[in-house]
């Protein structure tokens, strides 16, 4: 059987890794793109989140890797990724245990995160939809 996805809710994207200004990385997103960041996202990494109306974010992540959230080599959520929305984060672990495929796990306050690589090496974050703060729904925000 398989995940159940319900959302994709938000794309984590490196910043200022080329030596450019986060200053200008957060103007360009919200005086070119006119996007506003969650002022409620916790100050683990340098960077923002920027919304994308009410149904998700673009996580802008600064700072030096490995990040100090990393838990070791390839499991660092501060690298790029798409997080998409489980129905229930509990067993969507116990299906990729039964399926056999590595995982590892972070959280953030009441989230957890479960992140998997795709074969080509890409990493995907899993969470469960009603937890996060992507959606404006759960930022206590209406679009």
């Amino acid at each position: 059987m398989a995940l159940k996805i319900v959302g994709i809710h938000h794309h984590g994207v490196r910043v200022g890794d080329n030596g450019e200004s986060l200053d200008d990385v957060f103007d360009f997103y919200t005086n070119v793109l006119g996007m506003n960041h969650d002022k409620s996202r916790p100050n683990i990494i340098p960077g923002w989140w920027m919304n994308t109306g009410g149904s998700g974010q673009i996580h802008l992540m600064g700072g030096e890797l490995p990040s100090p959230v990393a838990k070791g080599p390839g499991q660092d959520p501060a690298t790029p990724h798409v997080a998409l929305a489980v129905e229930n984060v509990i067993e969507a672990r116990e299906e990729l245990d039964r399926m056999g495929v590595e995982y590892y796990t972070a959280n953030a306050g009441e989230l957890q995160q479960v992140f998997v690589h795709d074969p080509c090496g890409n990493m995907i974050e899993l969470h469960q939809f009603d937890k996060c703060r992507c959606t404006s729904a759960n930022r206590g925000e209406s679009e």
